[in-house]
């Protein structure tokens, strides 16, 4: 349990997966990336068939069985990038994907063709191709750095980045996609945090699916980030046995907002190879959100979205309280209300 747990066979050993699903397993490895660090492995309950962290984290043999509709890339990555390493799918913003690897590898990853340990990131020469391209876009206000986890870097090639992009005058939002301060939360660092900070406006988006993940440690690593001037929101996907429940949905976005973490997006699961197991019904998410709604504050309400296969971009999904006519609107115990419809 103390270093990264990045085979079946470790995983075994730690006694995270039963030792006769060895077989079955590797198959899934010599697919998909495996890694599990010590920070999430010890979340884990191996007494539980149905942990929700092991759910998250942990191969499974059911990842083997891809249905028609799945795809290599469920959201359209390579339709939309110019150039090796940015996806400009958006007008005004686009992803920067620094590094194909991630200190953990999530089940249900939409990315899961591309990442892995072997995967490497951008060559010198493709990142300076990436930044002359956003150089060269003034229509881009935001740059979203993503991969892979952009934090598995060092601070010094971080700040780097950092610094290059800030020098692009109509680049005025950095922001970083991550899983790190809860997946390996002591790499927050104070060099780590410096390395982000900028006179451009910097936001960290932690990708998180349960409360159980926001340990102290996680807790004390996402304030590391707050305290330093960096706001942070959230992530989540909406995933079948870890939080497609109001009770275990509704007390991480509470957890989330008591760390000064604002819900960002509820993504409902990619089309991604291997993930039906995990995916849940749009109705199911619609009604989830219908229970969130008037029981728990409007700052644990994330915004339920579906990224349209083929690269057409995320739109909102979330329940419809108002009637076709508009003449009538729902409230959050289900009555409804008349209501002038000019």
């Amino acid at each position: 349990m103390n270093k990264t747990l990045r085979s079946p066979s470790a995983l075994a050993e730690a006694g995270l997966v039963a030792a006769d699903r060895l077989a079955t397993l590797n198959a899934v490895a010599a697919r998909y990336a495996v890694a599990v660090t010590p920070a999430l492995a010890r979340l884990i309950d191996p007494a539980d068939p149905h942990d929700p962290i092991a759910l998250q984290f942990a191969p499974d043999a059911q990842e083997l069985s891809t249905r028609p509709e799945e795809d290599a890339d469920p959201i359209g990555d390579d339709r939309f990038s110019p150039v090796e390493g940015v996806v400009h799918r958006y007008p005004d913003r686009v992803l920067l994907k620094l590094v194909n690897a991630c200190a953990v590898y999530c089940r249900f990853c939409f990315r899961r063709e591309m990442v892995g340990p072997s995967r490497g990131g951008l060559s010198p020469a493709a990142l300076e191709a990436a930044l002359d391209y956003i150089r060269g876009c003034p229509q881009i206000w935001e740059v979203i750095l993503t991969g892979g986890d952009p934090l598995v870097l060092s601070a010094r090639r971080l700040k780097d980045v950092v610094r290059r992009l800030g020098e692009i005058a109509h680049v005025k939002i950095i922001r970083f996609h991550t899983r790190m301060p809860v997946a390996a939360p002591e790499r927050i660092t104070a060099a780590l945090v410096r390395a982000l900070r900028t006179d451009k406006a910097a936001y960290v988006i932690l990708h998180i699916n349960h409360p159980r993940e926001l340990t102290n440690e996680a807790r004390a690593a996402c304030a590391r980030l707050i305290d330093a001037g960096i706001p942070m929101l959230s992530q989540s996907v909406l995933l079948r046995g870890v939080n497609d429940d109001a009770q275990t949905l509704g007390a991480l976005m509470r957890a989330l907002v008591e760390c000064r973490i604002k819900p960002y997006y509820l993504h409902h699961a990619d089309l991604a190879p291997g993930t039906a197991h995990l995916r849940t019904g749009i109705a199911e998410g619609q009604a989830l959100m219908r229970t969130l709604r008037g029981r728990y504050s409007g700052l644990c309400q994330p915004t339920y979205v579906l990224d349209i296969p083929g690269g057409f971009g995320k739109s909102p999904i979330g329940p419809a309280y108002l009637s076709e006519d508009h003449a009538a609107v729902e409230d959050f115990n289900g009555r409804r209300h008349c209501y002038p419809p000019r």
